[in-house]
């Protein structure tokens, strides 16, 4: 019976593993041109807007840094001014070249007129005075022990700061009187459901939010929400890019409303990127191009190894110790 039970086991795993689909294009073509430049070293940890390398360089907006953060410490943000946020996920706060002692493990902050913004990561948000070192604003928020590793930063809007917390809210909290005004529900009952994207279309004033598996679009008039298993989210001038877990990518107004969408039957995407069209990298091997109006697409060879990490800033993908830039 033992051998039995183990030949039986053995048949399933075969049977599961050899019945694993995978992204077969029909068309696929090499007619792109893409300037691949080597990088330093591997990437050694990633949020949504950035990266740090192994030789602690870092990968943001602006490209590759010339300057080295200190043994120890990660990216997490930048602020206005050009200065580098980085955690030692210890106790250490970088900002620019200030090291700042903090209470908690730091893993999301944002800086606007002297003002300091962080979520911890046992989900405690603060504000802090930078000048005078002093609390101006504090709630401890449950606890959440799963999280996405694209945990998005606070968000300044005018009088008001916006802080995504590890479990699928948001607070909004007024900069004129350090006070809560405002809290919302995008995602709070799914295991992951930290804030992963964290984005304003300037054009309405929408601000539109995600979990793994949520985006919630708050305007002045309403608050929308609908589901989705996301894979990545961009967002370019007046419109939402998604990439699902079932292959969709889907073109969304600021109202969440679908405009167009394709599916790649099997499809893994691994990232967006935007410049004059979308650009989507799938797992096995290939970029996705789909025109503004979604009604024509092309499928590249892209050879990569879908194991290392890899992000998607602008129009440049960087990945396994070197970047391409998009067309």
């Amino acid at each position: 019976m033992k051998y039995l039970l183990i030949s039986l086991s053995t048949l399933l795993l075969f049977t599961a593993c050899s019945s694993k689909k995978y992204y077969e294009p029909e068309d696929v073509s090499s007619n792109i041109e893409l300037n691949k430049e080597s990088m330093s070293s591997s990437i050694k940890s990633m949020n949504k807007i950035g990266a740090t390398l192994d030789d602690n360089k870092i990968i943001t907006k602006n490209g590759i840094s010339e300057f080295e953060l200190p043994e120890g410490f990660d990216f997490i943000n930048v602020t206005d001014d050009g200065r580098i946020i980085a955690t030692n996920y210890v106790d250490k706060l970088l900002i620019g070249n200030e090291e700042r002692t903090v209470k908690d493990v730091v893993v999301a902050a944002s800086i606007k007129n002297g003002k300091l913004a962080v979520v911890y990561s046992n989900n405690t948000i603060e504000l802090i005075d930078m000048n005078s070192d002093k609390t101006l604003f504090k709630e401890y928020l449950p606890l959440s022990l799963a999280n996405d590793t694209r945990i998005a930063n606070p968000y300044f809007m005018g009088n008001l700061i916006l802080f995504p917390t590890l479990n699928g809210k948001v607070i909004i909290v007024s900069a004129l009187n350090n006070e809560s005004v405002k809290n919302i529900a995008v995602d709070p009952d799914n295991e992951f459901n930290n804030i992963i994207s964290l984005n304003v279309i300037e054009s309405t004033q929408t601000l539109i939010v995600a979990s793994p598996n949520k985006i919630v679009s708050i305007s002045p008039k309403e608050i929308l929400s609908k589901e989705y298993d996301l894979r990545d989210i961009i967002v370019n001038k007046e419109n939402i890019y998604i990439a699902t877990i079932d292959g969709q990518i889907i073109k969304l107004t600021a109202n969440l409303e679908e405009v167009a969408k394709k599916k790649y039957k099997y499809a893994k995407i691994h990232a967006l990127a935007f410049t004059d069209s979308l650009y989507a990298v799938e797992s096995q091997g290939f970029i996705i191009n789909i025109s503004e109006d979604f009604k024509q697409d092309t499928v590249y060879d892209f050879g990569f190894d879908n194991e290392e990490r890899m992000i998607a800033i602008g129009n440049r993908i960087y990945f396994d110790s070197k970047y391409i830039t998009l067309p």
